[in-house]
């Protein structure tokens, strides 16, 4: 199978990137040949025999939006010039004008536009309304870009009720949940002590940026108020963030330990005893699969894209995001009990177990052969989709 992917990224250390990385290193392994128009590939790809690299540079653009438009244009110009030259097209979203086979969504952009945790509702300025334009304009070309593909894959359940929602037929539609690096992140013991965090106290965790209200860190201080013996490690960027200022107007200080943008993550998941992350919109975290194969109980919210994975035996999921009361309820439940959240912890891990990045590109790639397999999809380029649904093995995101 001559296989080419659309993306921006194609490396580790990138949610979309890092799907796409193990999507490609799977391809390789069953040895299919691929061509891949991104601005960026992973070294070691690029010594890959198997892999032609058409570099689509967009470095040095101002906005993501210039960069954005010109990488779709200059990918659907070669995609029209040499689509006969391979069998299946597997793009990301709206990357590009072309027409595709395989359309993977990590993000619904007129979900987002009518979410009430989106920027340009909390910022009436310039950069507020540049929000609203860029998703207003990603929205409606993404729905052009589902049209035109044979098969759109949902990284989750939200998503995949998200793309029904804009008129994507179910049918159509095939969920793959992004995957995890079971051994990276994985149970053990951490040294709090190295990493500036108070022992012999329960500690929970929040991953995420903290520089808008989007993930709701705001709800947890709150909440955390009323649970007075747990403390909250934060990991995210604090410039320009507003919640060091609110847990200290809250009286948080000696309980909430802002950790700034880290990169050994895994470890401070090991420290901790639980990861709390009710988001207010997420399409699919891989935070929360992260925390769930380090065996961390989670507690998080229905709009949280991936929550569904999260089961009554190894954490909570909240029904309304900015339900303080409710988040109390479920921090007190688990901060005093330790057996539970033992119990909870082996649950979670047993669930990441089942999406581990494998799992996920040998499912991604299953899917490329049988489209290629159909007869009727080899006969290019005006495809009209399978005559009946691929089943699929469930399998998950990240952005971020």
């Amino acid at each position: 199978m001559k296989l080419c992917i659309v993306t921006h990224t194609i490396k580790k250390g990138d949610g979309q990137g890092r799907v796409n990385y193990e999507v490609v290193k799977e391809a390789i392994r069953r040895g299919h040949d691929l061509t891949l128009l991104a601005s960026e590939i992973a070294p070691e790809l690029q010594q890959s025999p198997e892999v032609t690299w058409i570099p689509i540079p967009v470095e040095g653009w101002p906005t993501e939006f210039i960069r954005n438009f010109i990488f779709s244009n200059k990918s659907a110009h070669w995609l029209r010039k040499h689509r006969s030259q391979v069998d299946l097209i597997k793009v990301n979203g709206a990357i590009t004008t072309a027409a595709c086979d395989v359309n993977a969504v990590h993000f619904v952009h007129s979900s987002w536009l009518r979410s009430p945790a989106h920027i340009s509702r909390n910022r009436r300025d310039f950069y507020g309304f540049y929000q609203w334009l860029y998703t207003a304009l990603n929205a409606l070309w993404e729905k052009q870009a589902f049209q035109k593909a044979k098969v759109v894959v949902a990284v989750s359940e939200k998503v995949a009720q998200e793309l029904v929602n804009i008129g994507v037929l179910r049918s159509q539609i095939q969920v793959i949940v992004n995957g995890v690096d079971l051994e990276e992140f994985s149970p053990g013991a951490a040294s709090r002590e190295k990493l500036g965090l108070p022992e012999n106290v329960t500690l929970a965790l929040f991953a995420g940026d903290i520089r808008t209200t989007r993930k709701n860190l705001d709800t947890v201080l709150h909440a955390l108020v009323k649970v007075p013996d747990l403390h909250l490690a934060v990991v995210g960027n604090t410039e320009g963030s507003p919640f060091p200022q609110l847990a200290a107007s809250l009286g948080l200080v000696k309980r909430v330990h802002f950790l700034g943008y880290r990169r050994d993550i895994p470890e401070i998941m090991r420290a901790a005893d639980m990861f709390v992350f009710p988001s207010r919109y997420e399409a699919c975290t891989l935070v929360l699969l992260e925390a769930l194969s380090c065996g961390l109980p989670v507690i998080t919210a229905t709009a949280t894209g991936g929550a569904e994975l999260v089961t009554p035996e190894c954490g909570v999921v909240l029904p309304d995001s900015d339900d303080t009361n409710a988040l109390c309820a479920a921090l007190l439940s688990l901060g005093s009990d330790r057996l539970l959240r033992e119990q909870m912890g082996k649950a979670a891990r047993a669930v990441a177990e089942q999406h581990s990045w494998a799992t996920m590109a040998q499912t991604y790639v299953d899917l490329f052969e049988e489209l290629t397999q159909n007869e009727e999809h080899r006969s290019h380029p005006n495809l009209s989709p399978p005559s009946r649904p691929i089943t699929l093995p469930l399998g998950s995101t990240g952005a971020n």
